[in-house]
């Protein structure tokens, strides 16, 4: 793997220039550019907000950026997979024509969005601002958002890991995508997005002997616990009032959980590992595809 690393960072510029390329040609032609990144997801958190907060009736203040900052990651990561699942067969015909490292192709997806979602970070931050000025009370930005850049690069290193099996495997099993998209989806709803991990822990379905259990299997999912982490340093706590039993309970806030998120980041370093070698184990069979 050691040389593969060093091949990689021979032909740096030539990623460089891949994920110049992606970021030019995906949103070509078009008026806004760039902004259709972060105006697909505000649209998405309004909705959400409109439906949770004043259908639902969910009493939480400043909700949408309660959303916002679990749905921005979750975005980077879902178009990340979706993008590298394609990445290799879309240029087959120029693999087998001209050799450079194959991992260029998926690592320039990902390196790419990542690079929209810290453009849309940026903006969001830039939402927090501006919430605060019309509503002067509390300073929105926490001491704990400097831990912010550790949560990306364990996030990216676990996107990086999937997206270089999803990219291999997917060139000779195309079932490998709807696989994915399937798997993104129901991802979506067993993360703490559009609802807070206070709210699994004091879950009404759950009976209390087995409360624990379920907590600890939930967060072993890496991109839950990420999502918690995103939320938990950036915004202040807000206490959760849910109803279970048909009586309102006050869930309160539970405190960051560092025993998972160490367990988080091992996943996170052994995926990127992994999928490292398992996508040099299968980049040879690649021009081989009829």
């Amino acid at each position: 793997m050691l040389e593969e690393l060093k091949e990689l960072w021979r032909y740096r510029e030539l990623l460089y220039t891949f994920v110049v390329r992606e970021l030019r040609i995906r949103y070509k032609n078009s008026v806004l550019g760039f902004f259709w990144s972060i105006l697909n997801p505000l649209a998405t958190v309004l909705v959400m907000t409109l439906v949770f907060k004043f259908v639902m009736g969910q009493q939480i203040p400043n909700y949408s950026a309660y959303i916002l900052i679990a749905y921005l990651p979750y975005m980077f990561f879902q178009l990340s997979l979706l993008d590298a699942s394609q990445s290799i067969l879309s240029q087959i015909t120029l693999l087998k024509k001209i050799y450079f490292p194959r991992e260029i192709l998926p690592l320039g997806s990902v390196i790419s969005n990542f690079i929209h979602f810290l453009l849309a970070m940026g903006i969001f931050f830039v939402y927090l601002l501006i919430v605060w000025l019309l509503n002067p009370g509390d300073n929105p930005f926490r001491v704990t958002v400097l831990f912010l850049p550790v949560i990306m690069l364990l996030q990216l290193a676990l996107t990086t890991g999937l997206a270089l099996i999803v990219a291999a495997l997917n060139t000779f099993y195309e079932d490998v995508k709807y696989l994915i998209s399937v798997g993104l989806y129901l991802l979506f709803f067993l993360s703490p997005i559009v609802y807070f991990v206070e709210q699994v822990y004091h879950a009404p379905g759950i009976p209390d002997a087995y409360r624990n259990m379920v907590y600890v299997l939930y967060n072993l999912n890496p991109i839950a616990m990420l999502m918690t982490a995103y939320r938990k340093v950036t915004l202040d706590p807000q206490p959760v009032v849910m109803i279970r039993g048909g009586e309102t309970i006050d869930a309160g806030v539970l405190p960051f959980d560092w025993t998972m998120f160490a367990v988080t980041v091992i996943i996170c370093l052994l995926t990127l590992v992994w999928g490292y070698a398992l996508f040099n184990q299968k980049k040879w069979q690649f021009v081989e595809r009829p």
